[in-house]
């Protein structure tokens, strides 16, 4: 199998003149074979408002009860998991749908219990993606992942950006793309930075230059880099971002293990 894309998509950028998974569909019949994780917290956020559940985060993570967890699989694993799944395939594509407990893919531990049923991935098998790939299909993955260690039974959520991270790296992708609602990272003046080696995308983080959701899109792009070449934040509401992107970098963040 030729190299991997590894894409991120989020809820943020995916509105009715979104051309991504017109891109993903693209990609793939010019033989590119791309593995998407997902997140929705949007679309998530939105349903638990339907049941009087004020959302609340730390870091950019969901704290996650027992009922916004099985909000979480049923809006994430179900709802917007095969609405993609059916998008791709209206579009010509071939795709197929799944989550982190599927096949025990991607196995997680609570590290911290303050967050809920929010878990850390610490271990991923990445052959149920590589066999579909192989077979032509765009694999699509809900963060929804298996509980390891003293809860091995328990389903967890997982940030989407850090289960992007870990898939890429487990399958050695050659690239990391995290399609987003700005057109990258951004310094201490509002300025977009073109380009971040690991030890620069860290003292952001130290520093608190990095806030919100870029946190965890940077801690997903530094643990993707131990075996991807390079992870990039790029500006998914911009028309065929992701197509352009595979021919000549577009306007955004370059992340490297400089």
């Amino acid at each position: 199998m030729d190299s991997i894309l590894a894409v991120k998509i989020g809820g943020s950028t995916l509105g009715a003149h979104d051309t991504t998974l017109e891109d993903l569909v693209l990609l793939q019949r010019e033989g590119v074979s791309a593995v998407v994780v997902h997140g929705g917290g949007k679309r998530l956020s939105e349903w638990l408002r339907r049941w009087g559940v004020v959302s609340s985060f730390s870091d950019g993570l969901r704290v996650t009860d027992r009922d916004s967890l099985e909000m979480a699989t049923a809006v994430l694993a179900g709802l917007v998991n095969k609405e993609l799944v059916a998008s791709l395939n209206v579009l010509g594509g071939r795709a197929i749908g799944m989550s982190g407990v599927d096949g025990a893919m991607l196995r997680a531990t609570v590290t911290r219990p303050e967050l809920g049923y929010v878990g850390d991935i610490v271990e991923v098998d990445p052959t149920p993606l590589t066999l579909l790939m192989k077979r032509g299909y765009i694999p699509v993955v809900a963060p929804i992942c298996q509980g390891s260690g003293e809860h091995p039974i328990a389903l967890l959520n997982v940030n989407a950006d850090a289960a992007a991270g870990e898939v890429a790296a487990a399958c050695r992708a050659h690239k990391l793309v995290f399609l987003t609602d700005v057109d990258g990272v951004r310094d201490d003046q509002g300025k977009t930075m073109a380009r971040l080696d690991a030890s620069e995308a860290r003292a952001l983080l130290v520093s608190g230059t990095a806030s919100g959701g870029m946190i965890p899109k940077i801690k997903a792009s530094l643990s993707a880099l131990r075996t991807v070449s390079e992870a990039r934040i790029i500006d998914g509401r911009v028309a065929h971002a992701l197509h352009r992107e595979m021919a000549q970098p577009v306007r955004g963040t370059t992340i490297v293990a400089g």
